[in-house]
C-alpha cells in the first residue's frame, strides 16, 4: 500500500511539472508572437535584408592618342532564382535551358543541369550559382534570349551578377606607370595617385541573405545608383613607350645590369611621352618592372659627371670663364687635402680648353675650377643649385617622388673636399626626373617646365580638370650661357664622350655621366651609368635621360653603356615622326601605257588601299585580310600581291617603311639595326630563312 501511494505520487509530481513546463513554453511562444514579435519580426528583417554597397565603375586611362592603357570590363557571374518562374514557363523551357548551358559551359551534361535546377525549384532554393565561371558581356547578352532566361528577373529569374575587372589592353607596357591599387586601397602610379578621381561614388542597394551565406540583390524604391569614377588622360605615347622599353631591356640583358630606367619628355611642354623602369627579377632571371627608379626614392643617387653642366653653367654665370680659357689637368691627378682626384685617362689630358675638358668629362678640370672660383664662398655655388630648384621636389603629378639630397656649407658634414665632389656629381643625390628637367631646361632655352604626366580628367564630354604646362623658372641663365651650354652639349655627342652616337641625320645634344657606388660606406668598382640630352639639337623637341645600373663587362661607363640607348630611342622616334622629318621628294614610277603612279611599293593592304581609293587610283587585291603586301603596277591600275609574314620565317621588308619593317621584324623576335632613311632597300637575312630569337637583322634605308 505504502508502495502504491509512493508510485501514484511521483506520477502525480511528475505531471504537473510537465504540465508547468509546457505551460511555460506555451506562455512564451505567445508572449513572442503577440507582445514581442514586432520586435523580434524587425530584428530577422535586419539579419536577412540589408542595404550593402554597389561599387562604382572605376574610369579609364588612356594615352596621349585616346589610346586605353587601363579600363574596368565587366564580367558576370549566372545566377538562378528556380522558383520565380510560372510552371508552364519552367516545363517549355528548361530542356533547352539546360541543353545551352551544357553546350557553353561543357563541364556537365544537360541532364545534370536540369536535375540541379528541378532540385533547387522543388526545395524552394532562391538562389542558385549555375557555374562559377565568368562570362563576358557579349556571352552575357546571348544568354539573356535563352529560354526562361529571356523572361528577365522577375519572370525568369535569372541574375547576371557584374564583377568588374581591371584590364590592361597593351599587358605590362608602362605598368609601373600605370600602377595598381590592391583592396587596401594602397598602391602605385597612376591608379593610386589619382584614385580620388578613378574610383567614382559607391552606390547602395537592398540585398537579401539567402542559405549558404550568399546575398541576393533586391530591387527596391531607395537603391542610390553609383556614380562612374572619371577617366584620366595621360600624356604617354604607346609608340615612344615601347621604344623606350625595348631599347632598355635589350642593353640590360646585354649588360647584365641591375636596373636601368628612361625618361622621354617633349620639351616645350614637359609632357613626359616614356618612363621605362626594369629591374632583374629576385631569381635573376629576366627584369620587370617593380619599381620606379625614375622618380622614387630608390632611384636617388648620386649622379655622377651629368651634373658638371650645372658646375659649368654656375661657372659661366659668374664670368669666371670662357670656353676657350684653358686649364690644366696635369697627369691627370690632382689633390684635395687628403683626397685625390682621378681622370678616367691615364697620363690625364694635360692643358685643354674648357670646351674639351666639357666634352672629354675631365673630372680634375671641372673640380679645380669650382674649387677656384667657389672654394671661398661654397653658399655662392649652393646658390646656382637653389637657383633652378634642384634641391626641392618637383611636385610630380605621381605619389613617392624622391626628395633630393645636397649638403650644405656650415652644415655637419661639409669638408673642404664636399664642393670639388659635389661639381662632379658625387656627394649629392637627385633622381633621373631632376637631372633631365635641368637637360631639357637648356634644350627649351633656359625657361624649365614642370614634368606632367597627366594632362586632363574627364568624364564623357565634361571636362572636370585640365592640367597646363607650368613654368618652374622663366630662365635658369643668360641667354648667352644657355648657347654656351648648348654649343657643350652638341660637342660631346660631336668630339667627346659621346661621339659614338654621332649622326649625320639629325643632331643630338648630351651629356654622360658616369658614377662609382658607393656601397657600405667605400666606392666600389660598380657604376651607375646615364646619359642625358635631347634632339634635334638645332630645334629641340623631345629630351630623354637613361640610366643603366651596375652593367658588366668592360668599358661599362655612361657613353658605351647608356648613349647608345638613346641613340636606339632618339633614332625610332625620328623614324615615327614624320614633322621631325625633311619631305620626302616627290618621286613616282611609271606603270604600263605611261600611267604615272605616286611612289608606293609595300605596306598594309587596307591602309594602301585607303589612300589609292582617296586619291582616285584603280587598284585591286584578290587576297583576303588585312595582309601585308606589295605594289605590282599594271595598265593603269596597281595590283597588290600578298606579301605572307606569319611563316616562321624571316618576312620580305623590302619597301616596307622603317616603321613597319620594324613591327614586323621585331614580332618575329629579331633584333633590327639600320642605317640610312627613307624605305628598306636591302635586308642583311634573306626573306625566307628560319627565324632564330634574337638574331641581328641589319637594314639599309633608301
Amino acid at each position: 500500500m505504502n508502495i502504491k501511494r509512493s508510485i501514484v505520487l511521483r506520477v502525480r509530481i511528475a505531471f504537473m511539472a510537465v504540465a508547468l513546463i509546457a505551460g511555460a513554453i506555451f506562455y512564451k511562444i505567445v508572449h513572442l508572437q503577440f507582445v514581442e514579435g514586432e520586435k523580434w519580426a524587425a530584428k530577422s528583417e535586419s539579419i536577412n535584408f540589408q542595404y550593402r554597397q554597389v561599387s562604382a565603375t572605376r574610369g579609364n586611362i588612356y594615352a596621349a592618342d585616346g589610346s586605353l592603357l587601363a579600363t574596368s570590363l565587366p564580367f558576370y557571374r549566372v545566377v538562378i532564382d528556380p522558383v520565380v518562374a510560372k510552371e508552364e514557363v519552367y516545363r517549355a523551357g528548361i530542356d533547352s535551358l539546360a541543353f545551352l548551358l551544357s553546350s557553353y559551359y561543357r563541364d556537365r551534361s544537360a541532364d545534370s543541369y536540369k536535375r540541379m535546377i528541378a532540385d533547387a525549384r522543388a526545395t524552394g532554393k532562391r538562389y542558385l550559382i549555375l557555374n562559377r565561371k565568368q562570362i563576358g558581356y557579349q556571352d552575357m547578352q546571348k544568354m539573356s534570349h535563352w529560354p526562361i532566361f529571356r523572361n528577365g528577373r522577375n519572370g525568369g529569374g535569372v541574375i547576371f551578377e557584374k564583377v568588374e575587372k581591371r584590364y590592361r589592353p597593351f599587358n605590362n607596357l608602362a605598368s609601373r606607370t600605370v600602377g595598381f591599387l590592391n583592396e587596401d586601397k594602397y598602391g602605385v602610379g597612376i591608379e593610386y595617385s589619382f584614385n580620388e578621381y578613378l574610383e567614382g561614388k559607391n552606390g547602395r542597394a537592398l540585398f537579401q541573405r539567402i542559405a549558404g551565406g550568399s546575398w541576393k540583390p533586391v530591387f527596391d524604391a531607395e537603391d542610390v545608383k553609383p556614380d562612374d569614377g572619371y577617366d584620366i588622360f595621360t600624356t604617354l605615347d604607346v609608340n615612344i613607350q615601347d621604344v623606350a622599353e625595348s631599347a632598355l631591356l635589350r642593353q640590360l640583358m646585354n649588360k647584365d645590369a641591375e636596373f636601368g630606367c628612361v625618361i622621354v619628355m617633349e620639351v616645350e611642354t614637359g609632357h613626359i611621352k616614356a618612363i621605362a623602369n626594369l629591374q632583374k627579377n629576385k631569381n635573376g632571371f629576366g627584369y620587370g618592372e617593380n619599381y620606379n627608379f625614375a622618380i622614387g626614392d630608390q632611384g636617388l643617387t648620386e649622379p655622377g659627371s651629368t651634373f658638371k653642366l650645372l658646375s659649368i653653367m654656375a661657372l659661366l654665370e659668374e664670368g669666371k670663364i670662357s670656353l676657350n680659357d684653358i686649364v690644366d689637368t696635369g697627369d691627370g691627378t690632382f689633390r684635395f687635402y687628403d683626397r685625390t682626384m682621378r681622370d678616367v685617362k691615364q697620363g690625364g689630358y694635360g692643358k685643354i680648353t674648357i670646351q674639351e675638358a666639357f666634352e672629354k668629362s675631365s673630372n680634375v678640370a671641372i673640380s679645380k675650377l669650382v674649387d677656384q672660383h667657389f672654394g671661398h664662398s661654397p653658399s655662392k655655388f649652393m646658390a646656382y643649385v637653389e637657383k633652378v630648384g634642384l634641391d626641392q621636389p618637383l611636385g610630380f603629378q605621381l605619389r613617392g617622388e624622391g626628395a633630393p639630397y645636397f649638403k650644405k656649407p656650415g652644415e655637419k658634414y661639409w669638408y673642404g673636399t664636399t664642393l670639388p665632389w659635389m661639381s662632379i656629381g658625387y656627394e649629392s643625390k637627385l633622381t633621373p626626373l631632376h637631372t633631365l628637367t635641368l637637360y631639357n631646361a637648356v634644350a627649351n632655352n633656359g625657361k624649365m617646365v614642370k614634368p606632367m604626366i597627366v594632362q586632363a580628367i574627364a568624364k564623357g564630354n565634361a571636362v572636370e580638370k585640365k592640367y597646363q604646362t607650368e613654368v618652374i623658372k622663366k630662365s635658369i641663365a643668360s641667354d648667352k650661357t644657355i648657347k654656351a651650354l648648348q654649343e657643350l652639349l652638341e660637342g660631346v655627342v660631336k668630339n667627346g664622350t659621346a661621339k659614338n652616337i654621332y649622326t649625320p641625320e639629325y643632331r643630338i645634344a648630351g651629356k654622360t655621366g658616369t658614377a662609382q657606388k658607393l656601397i657600405d660606406g667605400r666606392y666600389t668598382q660598380r657604376y651607375y651609368t646615364s646619359f642625358a640630352g635631347y634632339f634635334p639639337a638645332d630645334k629641340p623637341k623631345y629630351s630623354a635621360i637613361v640610366v643603366i645600373d651596375s652593367p658588366k663587362g668592360f668599358n661599362a661607363y655612361g657613353g658605351d653603356v647608356s648613349a647608345p640607348v638613346f641613340k636606339e630611342i632618339a633614332d625610332k622616334i625620328f623614324a615615327q615622326d614624320l614633322k621631325l622629318n625633311k619631305k620626302t621628294s616627290p618621286t613616282t614610277y611609271m606603270a604600263q601605257g605611261g600611267n604615272e603612279f605616286p611612289f608606293i611599293q609595300a605596306g598594309k593592304v587596307d591602309e594602301l588601299q585607303l589612300i589609292c581609293n582617296k586619291f582616285g587610283i584603280s587598284n585591286h587585291y584578290n587576297g583576303q585580310g588585312e595582309n601585308w603586301v606589295k605594289s605590282v603596277p599594271q595598265v593603269k591600275s596597281i595590283q597588290w600581291k600578298s606579301n605572307p609574314t606569319e611563316s616562321p620565317t624571316v618576312p620580305d621588308v623590302s619597301g616596307l617603311p622603317l616603321r613597319d619593317a620594324l613591327y614586323v621584324l621585331e614580332n618575329k623576335g629579331l633584333r633590327v639595326v639600320y642605317q640610312g632613311k627613307g624605305r628598306v632597300k636591302n635586308q642583311s637575312i634573306s626573306p625566307g630563312t628560319p627565324v632564330q630569337q634574337n638574331y641581328v637583322i641589319n637594314l639599309v634605308l633608301g
